[in-house]
């Protein structure tokens, strides 16, 4: 597994709840979540060059 690069990353307040709720409904942490949602959008989005999208 390649290594992670940790970043500073700055969301509004409500932004952030929202995200820590949804995280919280699906058992994972805050972070875990933030990764799930960027590594959907880039599969459906076609960039994510590592892990190809079998709908493609």
């Amino acid at each position: 597994m390649p290594k992670k690069k940790p970043f500073v990353l700055r969301l509004d307040p409500e932004t952030l709840k929202a995200i820590e709720k949804w995280a919280a409904d699906e058992f994972r942490s805050t972070n875990g979540q933030l990764e799930w949602i960027i590594n959907k959008a880039l599969k459906e989005s076609g960039r994510n060059k590592t892990k190809r999208n079998p709908e493609s």
